[in-house]
């Protein structure tokens, strides 16, 4: 069920951008990318919706350490360069 509302909002959003970009008459890099995202973002939130509880928590604790990871290294790669 949330696959099916998760298509009809893509192409809701679609026709909506489809309809912004004949009025406007130019589209930009950033006007794309942002629909990008935005259809990238809808089919996540359908997709973890579609999932059971425990799966979810798994994958949401994977998503936090990976931030946390990618922070650390930038933290330690920052002072590294500091020093030279």
């Amino acid at each position: 069920m949330s696959i099916a509302v998760a298509v009809l909002a893509i192409l809701a959003f679609l026709g909506w951008f489809i309809f912004w970009a004949i009025k406007e008459k130019s589209l930009k890099a950033r006007s794309v990318s942002y629909g990008v995202a935005v259809v990238a973002g809808i089919l996540t939130y359908a997709y973890f919706l579609s999932m059971d509880f425990p799966q979810l928590i798994k994958i949401l604790v994977s998503i936090l350490l990976g931030i946390i990871l990618i922070v650390v290294g930038s933290i330690h790669a920052r002072r590294l360069a500091g020093r030279s």
